[in-house]
């Protein structure tokens, strides 16, 4: 599977869609509530920046955004090896008492996600905060499911999806390519 720029803004429109359509605790049934987008490094970082650019357009007014590497924490690093820590922790303030909106790139196992919840608990204690993904390929290994999902996909169990950016850190397309 293969998707190019084209295909990444129709799922990106989706994807604010699903987010718009989110109900916060705490907000009142017709209070619009703007959370924070929290990218999870590395391509949830790129997917939280063209999100807040959609929902600017949309809603007038652009979320804050912050970027999360959670790459030691996760629990299977033992697995995939030495790695360099992906990029900096960057939030817009102090997470306490902010609704925050996880974004990634591509859903698999849920550790990523499970990684990011624990490096937020050790940030600060967010009012609520809920995961919005660009694609879903499924095979959880944790209970972990999304609440805004811009495509859900089919993909080999021995395949990964990977988001690849241009040269201005804009998706660029979607491959795939072995585990």
């Amino acid at each position: 599977m293969n998707l190019d720029r084209s295909n990444l803004e129709q799922i990106l429109r989706q994807l604010a869609d699903e987010v718009l359509a989110l109900r916060w605790t705490g907000a009142a049934p017709d209070e619009r509530v703007m959370p924070w987008l929290i990218g999870i490094r590395s391509g949830g970082a790129v997917v939280a920046q063209e999100l807040a650019a959609v929902l600017a357009l949309t809603e007038g007014e652009r979320p804050l955004v912050g970027a999360l590497d959670c790459s030691l924490y996760r629990d299977d690093t033992w697995l995939r090896g030495p790695r360099l820590v992906e990029g900096q922790t960057s939030l817009p303030g102090d997470p306490t008492g902010q609704r925050i909106l996880l974004v990634d790139d591509v859903l698999a196992s849920g550790r990523t996600v499970r990684a990011a919840m624990a490096v937020l608990a050790d940030l600060g204690r967010p009012k609520a905060v809920a995961l919005a993904v660009l694609l879903d390929r499924g095979g959880r290994e944790l209970p972990i499911q999304p609440d805004a999902v811009g495509l859900r996909v089919q993909v080999e169990p021995h395949q990964s999806l990977r988001l690849l950016t241009d040269g201005h850190g804009r998706m660029e397309r979607v491959v795939t390519q072995p585990n």
